[in-house]
């Protein structure tokens, strides 16, 4: 299977209140809009929301945002109003997470990699 491009798709109870918090909030940019959603950029891929659903949100899946400072970050969304469901920590293997939502409940995994963890090599030496 050859995978020449990907995004994920969220189909939000609250359509219109998941596109203004992922634009408004997250201020992620915006890719393309039609008639029944939004697809925003999503570091190297896309998230589309789309539609509207039924179900909500399953514990089982979260979107996992890397982000370059998450001190920064969280102070950034606390002044938009955004709530911080569980506060940054350093997990067992090694990353910083802190946990947010979107109006649905998806629950957003704000990710930062220390400086010395192996997932950082400088790939430039």
């Amino acid at each position: 299977m050859e995978v020449l491009s990907s995004r994920v798709l969220l189909k939000p109870r609250r359509p219109q209140a998941s596109i203004e918090f992922y634009r408004d909030v997250l201020g992620l940019a915006i890719y393309r809009e039609f008639a029944v959603g939004t697809v925003f950029f999503l570091g190297q891929g896309f998230l589309e929301v789309v539609g509207s659903g039924e179900a909500g949100p399953s514990p089982d899946v979260a979107l996992w945002l890397q982000v370059r400072d998450l001190a920064a970050t969280l102070a950034e969304l606390r002044a938009k109003g955004a709530p911080v469901e569980r506060e940054a920590r350093r997990e067992p293997w090694g990353l910083d997470e802190a946990w947010i939502s979107d109006p649905d409940g998806t629950r957003i995994v704000l990710v930062e990699i220390p400086a010395d963890h192996p997932l950082r090599v400088d790939v430039r030496g």
